[in-house]
């Protein structure tokens, strides 16, 4: 049995989520001659009020003591500053890194993809959090030419509108989602759409281009804010309900990427029910493949991360980005029905 040293960095939701999974899966490391052990949790406030099964005696606000001795660092704290800042000296010090980061991943990826491509990062959680995105999307599918990919990758956004769709007004469907946790308390990434067109970013340079840059990403995304609920009421009657779609295609000969709100046909994998996420994947030999799963919550989120772990320790590098440009197709396969 090899002793695995790993600090994780923050214990919120998520966090909190990873370690609990972590203690039911004891067996499932000891099956892979693995002891896991903490070298500690990373927060901002140890006093704050958390789980029973979190060990208060392991929170620590000191990084340098977290991270002296680890071998793997799992990053669960969100942001792009200070995890910036721990992620890349551990990357920096050989230290391989799993997290759920997005946001970090599609805004510092010029500094972090060399160590992608070093296979030191491990980041499935990232992308429709327990749905496997970016292991198929890095892995299985990589053997096709790429010709669009679709996806409704923000469960909040989908419930805002589904309950528009009944005829509540965008503020009291937002107050809704906040009160059953599936909004924040500043929700501005999601209805604004940032949340969807970091993932889009993460999703890229998968599939397309491994230099994608998020400045173009975040240029053509809009969310759904502007949307009244008559013309999501009138949309859903006509049975083409209106989600929040982040599209990769062809155009003129170069990728594109957009996010926005977007007529679905009823029936369409993309027209997804509650907080579900969906991702539509056309490939040149494989034809249209569609994953469906959850795309949000603590404990898929962490899953997803555990994954990982587990990735790790059985010798699989992390994620790498597509090599090479991959030459884009002149126009989409699939005409969506764009708001005005």
């Amino acid at each position: 049995m090899e002793r695995l040293n790993v600090a994780l960095l923050g214990a919120g939701t998520v966090g909190a989520s990873f370690l609990k999974l972590l203690s039911e899966r004891r067996e499932r490391f000891q099956a892979l001659a693995a002891d896991v052990a903490l070298t500690g949790i990373l927060v901002r406030d140890p006093s704050r009020e958390r789980p029973e099964w979190v060990p208060k005696n392991l929170l620590t606000t000191d990084a340098e003591a977290v991270l002296r001795d680890a071998e793997v660092v799992v990053e669960l704290m969100g942001g792009v500053g200070r995890a910036f800042e721990l992620v890349e000296y551990a990357l920096g010090e050989g230290i391989p890194v799993i997290t759920a980061n997005k946001h970090l991943l599609a805004e510092a990826w010029d500094d972090l993809r060399p160590y992608a491509e070093d296979g030191m990062l491990y980041y499935e959680a990232a992308v429709m959090a327990g749905t496997p995105a970016v292991e198929i999307l890095s892995g299985a599918l990589r053997g096709n030419y790429p010709l669009e990919v679709h996806a409704v990758l923000n469960g909040t956004t989908s419930y805002i509108l589904s309950r528009m769709e009944a005829g509540h007004s965008f503020g009291e469907a937002l107050a809704e989602a906040q009160a059953k946790g599936y909004a924040e308390a500043d929700p501005l990434f999601d209805v604004a759409g940032i949340d969807a067109a970091h993932k889009l970013a993460v999703i890229a340079r998968l599939v397309a281009d491994p230099e994608f840059p998020w400045e173009e990403v975040r240029s053509a995304t809009r969310g759904i804010t502007g949307l009244k609920a008559e013309e999501v009421m009138r949309a859903a009657d006509a049975g083409t309900p209106i989600r929040l779609v982040a599209s990769l295609y062809g155009e003129g000969g170069r990728w594109r990427a957009a996010v926005r709100p977007v007529k679905v046909p009823a029936g369409h994998p993309l027209a997804t029910p509650g907080v579900q996420n969906a991702l539509l994947f056309r490939g040149d030999a494989v034809g249209e493949v569609v994953l469906t799963g959850p795309g949000a919550g603590g404990v898929a989120t962490a899953g997803a991360a555990l994954a990982d772990l587990v990735r790790l320790i059985e010798g699989y590098p992390g994620h790498s980005p597509v090599p090479a440009p991959v030459p884009a197709p002149a126009a989409p396969f699939t005409a969506l029905e764009e708001l005005g």
